[in-house]
């Protein structure tokens, strides 16, 4: 039981290792950026994300806001 559970540690810590080799052993390693909008594909269909989606919606007028600004 005990020799399973240090087997799948270590199993483990080499697994951390090599996903991490760039990461850990260069000068400028990072970790990739997960945004969208700093993905070059996504700029080139228009997508972004929805944090900045959401901010760009509340900066525009509601269409029933004009629509009943004209009624009156």
């Amino acid at each position: 039981m005990i020799k399973t559970i240090l087997v799948a540690i270590a199993v483990l810590a080499i697994g951390i290792m090599l996903m991490g080799v760039r990461i850990f052993f260069t000068k400028k390693g990072r970790f990739p950026s997960l945004h969208i909008s700093d993905s070059q594909p996504m700029k080139d269909r228009g997508v972004t994300c929805a944090t900045s989606q959401d901010k760009e919606a509340l900066k525009r007028e509601s269409i029933v806001k004009k629509l009943l600004a004209e009624e009156l």
